[in-house]
């Protein structure tokens, strides 16, 4: 068989079409659940995690702080989940860093889709993954007696309200795992970022019982500000203006990281 009917048996005749920018996102999307299903070691922090939090700040503090620990989950509970869900967000630039550091980032910037498709992409997997923890946070709640006035609606839109917040938290993570040299660098960062703004907020206790210095920051702590509205929701009694600083503060989230990181998505060498 000579070269030029090899050639002629491989050639195309038609050029594909480009795909779709959605097709690209929800491909990338598919990718970041299989890496789950081939490294199953990836739920752990689903999985335990919320487990791990919920026992141990219930039975620590539920008799101390409200008198007993069924009066407590009804305070903890929203607040726990919102913790919870904002250390998951840390993965997104824990895994994003760790596919630049074996090169396969280069790969895809070479592709011709949608710039923004696999980051966009690893945001929804990630998503996912937020859910599954909710779930999990939420029935062991109702299992240590958590009963919110809000009913299944109020939890279904508490949790909504939170995944909106964490999507467009987690372009902060990006960022830094676009930036930062190694996997380990971004946990730490993380970790020292939000471990401040969860703890010193009134995921906890009521900020009344505080210092009036620390009580000033937590007032304005975004994180206090999502636990509120999700808690109002859950409780049956939303705080429209919480509700709506979230949803403003979500959305100024990703109006102006989003750009950023895929500046840095772009240019980075």
């Amino acid at each position: 068989m000579t070269t030029t009917t090899l050639r002629e048996a491989v050639a195309l005749t038609d050029r594909p079409s480009r795909p779709s920018a959605m097709g690209t996102t929800l491909t990338f999307g598919w990718r970041a659940l299989l890496k789950i299903k081939h490294v199953p070691e990836q739920l752990f922090d689903v999985l335990v995690s919320p487990v791990i939090f919920t026992l141990m700040f219930t039975y620590l503090f539920g008799g101390a702080l409200a008198g007993s620990t069924q009066a407590y989950v009804q305070f903890l509970l929203p607040g726990i989940l919102v913790q919870t869900i904002l250390f998951v967000t840390i993965y997104t630039g824990y895994t994003l860093n760790n596919d630049i550091s074996k090169g396969v980032f280069d790969r895809f910037r070479s592709l011709p889709i949608w710039r923004p498709s696999p980051v966009v992409g690893a945001l929804l997997g990630d998503t996912v993954r937020y859910t599954i923890a909710s779930v999990i946070t939420i029935s062991l709640g109702l299992l240590l007696g958590f009963r919110p006035d809000g009913g299944f609606l109020g939890v279904v839109l508490g949790v909504l309200l939170l995944l909106v917040f964490a999507f467009a938290l987690s372009w902060t993570f990006i960022i830094l795992g676009l930036l930062v040299r190694s996997p380990n660098a971004v946990m730490g960062i993380s970790m020292l970022v939000l471990m401040p703004l969860t703890f010193a907020s009134n995921v906890f206790v009521d900020p009344a019982t505080m210092p009036s210095g620390l009580r000033a920051f937590v007032e304005v702590n975004p994180v206090s500000h999502l636990v509120t509205a999700v808690r109002g929701l859950m409780a049956g009694s939303a705080d429209t203006s919480e509700i709506m600083w979230v949803l403003i503060a979500s959305a100024a989230l990703t109006a102006v990281l989003g750009p950023i990181a895929m500046h840095i998505y772009r240019t980075k060498s």
